[in-house]
């Protein structure tokens, strides 16, 4: 794990959510306590940020990921059986449209903590 794009920072506060508020809830309350939990470290959080997705030089919509930390990663709470390659392929199409290059997706639902760290490698 690459320590200086800040997701070092992000999955400790999500542990920190993780064990105060345990596992199995809906994804909701661990976004909105991850949110409270980066803000009171002093991280720059925007929640809920729309990308627009465009199309022949129109918007033809909005990508919503759930968190935006400092303007450079994006966050996908989830609480769900497992991750898997949906959840992934989302996550790098949300790079790709923000034009961001880390991401992170992160699954409360199970008693052990899951995250996926993304990295965009391919070129616009």
């Amino acid at each position: 794990m690459d320590f200086q794009d800040g997701t070092y920072e992000i999955i400790g506060s999500a542990m920190r959510v993780h064990r105060s508020l345990g596992p199995g809830l809906h994804e909701k309350p661990y976004e909105n306590a991850l949110v409270l939990d980066l803000q009171s470290i002093g991280i720059q959080v925007q929640q809920q940020r729309a990308y627009p997705i465009r199309y022949l030089n129109s918007i033809v919509g909005d990508c919503i990921p759930d968190i935006t930390v400092n303007d450079s990663v994006l966050v996908d709470a989830k609480s769900i059986d497992t991750i898997g390659e949906n959840e992934m392929a989302q996550m790098l199409n949300y790079l790709r449209i923000a034009r961001l290059e880390v991401g992170l997706i992160i699954n409360f639902k199970n008693p052990k903590l899951e995250w996926v760290r993304k990295v965009k490698t391919q070129p616009e």
